[in-house]
């Protein structure tokens, strides 16, 4: 089955594509990582979304492994709410396993695709943004940019399939 990338109605319409449970692996600088995306309707004016990254261990555990960062790491976890701000623009509240916390709106993301739905934020060390965008066969591409003196830097892309 093939998903479209349609908008829905209203303010909250630009997140009907990624409604629904995404699943991805990828290498990363800290070894192979399985992530699971789920993004649900909360009531009528949110949609939550709760992430799972799961980072595979860089070899055999080692033997009698017991002491703080000998063991498989440990999941790394979001949840996240969308929604619409007090000024009525489309915003999301992120909340992360290590403690972060990030608040940014809605933002044009047509430089990497037409179809873009993109989220900016304003960060600890400056500006990044996240983008989806369709992929082939109703898969959902993913990244994560930075925003530098040159323009936007990648820091991550995911590859989602439907779950």
């Amino acid at each position: 089955m093939v998903l479209q990338w349609k908008k829905g109605r209203g303010k909250m319409g630009p997140l009907a594509p990624i409604i629904g449970c995404w699943c991805a692996e990828t290498q990363t600088p800290m070894g192979p990582v399985a992530c699971v995306r789920d993004y649900r309707q909360f009531g009528e004016s949110y949609v939550r979304l709760e992430a799972e990254w799961i980072f595979q261990q860089k070899g055999p555990a080692p033997k009698g492994a017991a002491k703080k960062g000998e063991g498989p790491p440990k999941p790394y976890r979001e949840v996240c709410m969308f929604g619409l701000d007090k000024d009525g623009a489309l915003a999301f509240w992120s909340y992360t396993s290590d403690g972060k916390k990030s608040v940014g709106k809605l933002s044009d993301g047509t430089d990497i695709h037409p179809q873009a739905l993109c989220f900016e934020a304003q960060m600890e060390h400056g500006t990044a943004r996240q983008v989806f965008w369709p992929g082939e066969n109703g898969e959902m591409l993913w990244a994560v940019e930075a925003k530098t003196k040159k323009g936007w830097s990648r820091l991550a892309f995911h590859h989602y399939r439907p779950a």
